[in-house]
């Protein structure tokens, strides 16, 4: 099983990115899947999730309304979009599969069984 995670950079405050995720190996459809952050000197966090089946999502209240998460089956890639960002989202963006996602729980990297690389976004002027 891989995850390619691409699609980081460097943005100024108030744009926006969207990041990738590419599995091979596995089908993404298949498996709740996430996006998990980790900035300096800080441990990784949930960002959101996409729940299997019926693609339930769950977003961390700091990115809620900003950031959406999307699945393309047929590319069998995830998604996340991130619009309007700040400083404070600078971070390596991990994506991860296998894992737990509900509409109401936070999620935490225990919970996931596979990881992609990481893709780093810096948010600055």
């Amino acid at each position: 099983v891989q995850l390619q995670a691409s699609g980081g950079g460097l943005v100024q405050p108030g744009g926006s990115l969207r990041l990738s995720c590419a599995a091979s190996g596995l089908t993404l459809d298949a498996s709740s899947i996430a996006w998990f952050r980790q900035a300096p000197g800080r441990e990784r966090e949930g960002v959101s999730c996409i729940r299997r089946g019926d693609s339930v999502t769950w977003y961390a209240d700091s990115v809620k309304g900003r950031f959406t998460i999307s699945r393309d089956n047929a590319k069998n890639t995830l998604y996340l979009q991130m619009n309007s960002l700040k400083p404070d989202d600078t971070a390596v963006y991990f994506c991860a599969a296998e894992g737990i996602c509900s509409k109401n729980w936070a999620i935490y990297p225990e919970e996931y069984d596979k990881w992609g690389q990481g893709t780093l976004v810096t948010v600055s002027s």
